[in-house]
């Protein structure tokens, strides 16, 4: 192997993965609502209420999948993982929010309960929790002692005994790759969190009910769990009172329910919980997710690194994220590139170019999405679907989605005069509330997609290696190994 700019060269590509962002969890912990007691996870992966409950798609699943875009089998259960030779996942925990419920529909309440079931595959016992309680920090207590429960516990899958750890740090998931043999391995889940009403914000959907001292104590808390978090995607799909988010609901029906907070700035309890978070004097930094923030949230805490922050090294992540194609956010509309941007989402959701150089330049990491919603543009989507039954250019096809993301990328740093492959990961958001990219439907389907990756990668570097920095021009294997697995290796390493 050849060492070059921080990669390790490989002569024969490997294909498992590092995922930024992955919800293996949800359905699952959703689930043990429906058993008495309530959030166990059961060491019978036969059962719907473990995590390690295999239940890959079957060809009806597949059908409802593309003609209503519902997922409801499961894509990174610990099973699918395991299968797909995972060594690290980044798991987010997720308080699931009471707005998907809270508001009458079409005057019909139960309607909301019906279509969150269907798009997230969790139970009614559940739905009626989380519309019960009334705090969302109990809540994320109660989803980290859900993989609690089974750290440690042995699963036998294709003759080899694996086991999860939950990790504290870098040197824990060294020790535990050092152990690693050809029939026992493990899996080191590191966590995330999605929402910074985790810390118990944004109970009401129209009225303020945080507490800021109990919030602050939250962060102070969260801060001293044994396993804390890498760190946290501050906004998520509705108002939380620490800071505005992006448009994230397509659904009509839901849709209005996200409106209160819609591309508002980060507030003065927002600021508050950053700099709590970002202390170095009162526990490990817990980093910013910049993902579901708004444009004007973003602008703030991009403000707040060139000043408040401008001595310290803070990479800027976003763990599951697509391209817009356009050129900053006080730019939206403007494109250097207008021959590419049919092909892309420009939607706030997403992201900039002047975003793209600012996570290169802070070291940061972009987790790239697999979700048609966010990943490209209706006709790139409709490029991409394969009519003719041949599964090898199915996966060309939507192979093709995740490199324009790559190569766009990849452009615009290397115009900067930056390393350009060194940030582009996957984030995948398998199980959350997503719509696959059709054909790769799990874990398992990432050895595809790396497969077909590398031809992508091949045929880009033969015709664009002259309009490359000479520093950029490497081997396509090294390219692919760096998306799926070094640039997110890398990352953890210097920031966990």
């Amino acid at each position: 192997m050849l060492q070059l700019y921080g990669f390790q060269q490989y002569t024969i590509m490997e294909t498992h993965y590092i995922d930024l962002h992955c919800h293996p969890s949800l359905k699952p912990y959703s689930k043990s609502f429906k058993y008495d007691p309530p959030k166990q996870n059961s060491r019978d992966a036969g059962r719907k209420n473990s995590i390690w409950l295999y239940s890959p798609p079957n060809f009806l699943e597949k059908f409802i999948n593309r003609m209503a875009t519902l997922t409801k089998f499961t894509q990174t259960d610990m099973t699918a993982l395991a299968k797909a030779k995972t060594e690290i996942v980044v798991v987010s925990l997720y308080p699931f929010e009471k707005h998907f419920l809270s508001k009458r529909v079409w005057g019909w309440k139960g309607l909301t309960d019906a279509l969150v079931n269907l798009a997230a595959g969790v139970s009614q016992k559940r739905i009626d929790h989380v519309i019960r309680h009334s705090n969302y920090y109990q809540d994320l207590l109660d989803e980290y002692d859900y993989y609690l429960q089974l750290h440690n516990q042995v699963q036998k899958i294709d003759d080899i005994v694996y086991t999860y750890r939950v990790v504290k740090s870098f040197a824990e998931i060294e020790q535990n790759l050092a152990i690693n043999t050809e029939s026992k391995k493990i899996i080191n889940v590191v966590l995330s969190i999605e929402g910074g009403h985790a810390l118990n914000t944004g109970l009401k959907m129209d009225v303020n009910t945080a507490n800021p001292q109990e919030v602050m104590n939250n962060v102070t808390k969260l801060k001293q769990w044994q396993h804390p978090p890498l760190f946290i995607t501050l906004a998520h799909h509705f108002y939380n009172e620490l800071a505005g988010h992006a448009r994230s609901i397509s659904i009509g029906a839901l849709r209005d329910n996200q409106n209160r907070g819609i591309d508002t700035a980060i507030t003065p309890l927002g600021l508050q919980v950053i700099d709590a978070l970002l202390d170095k004097s009162q526990g490990p930094i817990i980093l910013i997710d910049v993902k579901h923030l708004s444009l004007a949230s973003r602008k703030a805490y991009y403000q707040l690194l060139d000043t408040t922050y401008a001595n310290e090294d803070i990479p800027v992540i976003v763990s599951h994220g697509g391209v817009t194609a356009h050129r900053s956010i006080n730019s939206p509309n403007v494109t250097d590139y207008p021959e590419k941007t049919e092909w892309f989402n420009n939607i706030d959701i997403n992201f900039y170019d002047d975003e793209l150089i600012r996570i290169a330049r802070t070291n940061g990491v972009f987790g790239i999405q697999l979700d048609e919603r966010r990943i490209g543009s209706k006709k790139a989507i409709s490029k991409s679907k394969q009519w003719i039954p041949n599964t090898r250019k199915l996966y060309r096809k939507k192979a093709w989605l995740v490199w324009q993301q790559v190569s766009y990328i990849a452009e615009v740093l290397n115009a900067e005069g930056l390393f350009c492959w060194g940030i582009q990961s996957i984030g995948s958001d398998f199980d959350g509330i997503v719509d696959p990219i059709n054909g790769l439907w799990t874990a398992e389907n990432m050895r595809d997609l790396g497969e077909e990756l590398l031809n992508h990668a091949r045929t880009y570097m033969k015709e664009h290696t002259n309009t490359l920095l000479p520093f950029n021009r490497i081997a396509a294997e090294t390219i692919v190994e760096a998306v799926l697995r070094e640039n997110a290796f890398e990352f953890i390493k210097r920031n966990f």
